[in-house]
């Protein structure tokens, strides 16, 4: 019961929470655009690797309950509609009705709504940072007996992080994303920049932001070098610089956080430096659903953002793009980000077994390909970027490459017991530090102060 009622304070916070990574900055109602990969025949091992429940379920109707969240701009509910609609005509015996349940936040205190009500969705698409919540709340069945081994090797490892408590697997990542780089080609060439050339380093982007900078014949800016993105997850944005200084800010138990390292103070002083010292990035509060419309619009020539709005961009920008790896301090980096599917605990076994299946149809090579393709969101298995599907789309738009090639630099990202409680009041202090009304190691101190206290009952 107690454990039951800090999450409730937890979910609190989560809802007063200023701004959201998932706010999708178009309407998503549009109808879907290349989808004929969800037609394509099952091919992963996990096709002639079945396991045991979804071979055993029964033939009797079953009817899913699946609670999902738009994370980005573009067509993501009518994807997902679609996928639902193929699944359900190649198995008529169960029937998946996609519930378009709001943003993350908005998602996730639906689930936990209904799971305390004993009504649980037989999966949902959350944040792969809920893990510790939804496990402290005894929600989720385990996913590890449930597929191969095989079947969780073919994910990207980093993906895999937000995943497991120990060697226990609880979910199977889905709309996965990382941080990247977006940059205007055209006004780098019109500042004398090499539109090939991203800024690789922190200093090279202070330069370069300086360059592309601009004001109007009154004095007042009429183009940004840079904007980062400073509500809703600007804990995300922050993790990446400490990420790309040498530290990280979790452990990998969701017991402990690091936010008063030296490392995390001097990415934290250059995230607030950009925008009231360089003057290279506005001041003040910067909306993360904004900030791709300002860089689509040409209000900014560069943006730290997720990949999964790539092909928002793609879609959108009248002008030459490119997509980089963050800049590095002492080494490249970026937290994964993004949505896991989980099943629940209290919900029937065939329903257990169907969504299993279901699971395994989303998480096909060419499927999740297809996904990649229509989202901007990475290919979650290597498998996927070996279908002449995604071959040829990266040969024809190498930016779709960068986000899976920065994998390789890429950490899990923060994730603890009470996690919406905790990243809340770090937003807020990273906020306040980045409006200057405290310094960068007072805003981490107190952070790391209020964490402490709040993970003390779950160390060992």
């Amino acid at each position: 019961m107690k454990k039951l009622g800090i999450l409730l304070v937890a979910l609190t916070f989560a809802l007063t929470a200023c701004g959201s990574k998932d706010d999708s900055n178009t309407n998503d109602s549009t109808k879907t655009t290349g989808t004929e990969a969800s037609t394509t025949k099952d091919t992963t091992s996990a096709d002639s690797e079945k396991t045991t429940d979804t071979a055993t379920a029964s033939d009797k109707p079953v009817n899913l309950n699946f609670y999902f969240p738009v994370a980005v701009g573009g067509p993501i509910t009518g994807l997902i509609d679609k996928l639902a609609a193929d699944f359900n005509k190649e198995n008529p015996n169960i029937t998946v009705t996609p519930t378009y349940a709001g943003n993350y936040q908005d998602t996730m205190t639906k689930v936990v709504t209904a799971v305390q009500g004993g009504n649980s969705p037989d999966l949902a698409v959350l944040l792969s940072t809920e893990l510790y919540s939804l496990l402290d709340m005894n929600a989720l069945e385990e996913l590890t007996p449930k597929f191969p081994q095989t079947y969780f090797d073919g994910f990207y490892e980093a993906f895999m992080g937000n995943t497991k408590s120990g060697d226990q697997v609880w979910s199977v990542p889905f709309q996965r994303s990382t941080i990247v780089l977006y940059y205007n080609k055209d006004m780098f060439k019109a500042a004398g920049l090499d539109p090939e050339k991203a800024p690789t380093t922190w200093e090279e982007l202070r330069q370069d932001a300086a360059k592309l900078t601009l004001k109007d014949s009154k004095g007042a800016i009429s183009q940004w070098g840079i904007e980062i993105p400073s509500t809703g997850y600007q804990y995300w944005m922050l993790q990446a610089l400490s990420l790309q200084s040498g530290a990280n800010i979790v452990s990998n138990d969701g017991t402990e956080v690091y936010f008063n390292k030296p490392e995390v103070k001097e990415a934290l002083q250059f995230y607030s430096d950009l925008g009231r010292t360089d003057k290279v990035m506005p001041e003040g509060v910067l909306e993360w659903a904004t900030v791709p419309s300002d860089f689509i619009s040409g209000k900014t020539a560069m943006m730290f953002h997720t990949t999964g709005n790539l092909t928002k961009v793609k879609t959108d920008a009248k002008f030459d793009f490119g997509v980089a790896y963050l800049p590095a301090n002492k080494s490249f980096g970026s937290p994964t980000g993004g949505g896991n599917l989980y099943v629940f605990k209290d919900i029937p076994d065939d329903h257990k077994a169907a969504a299993l299946k279901f699971i395994e149809f989303l998480t096909q090579p060419e499927r999740v390909a297809q996904w990649s393709i229509d989202t901007g969101y990475v290919g979650t298995t290597k498998a996927a970027y070996e279908t002449d599907l995604l071959k040829n789309y990266v040969a024809q738009f190498p930016q779709a490459a960068i986000a899976r090639d920065q994998m390789q630099y890429a950490s899990s990202e923060l994730s603890t017991h009470q996690n919406g409680q905790i990243t809340k009041l770090f937003n807020d202090n990273i906020q306040a530090a980045l409006l200057g009304t405290m310094t960068a190691e007072d805003a981490l101190t107190k952070s790391q102060q209020q964490a402490d206290d709040i993970l003390k009952p779950f160390k060992k």
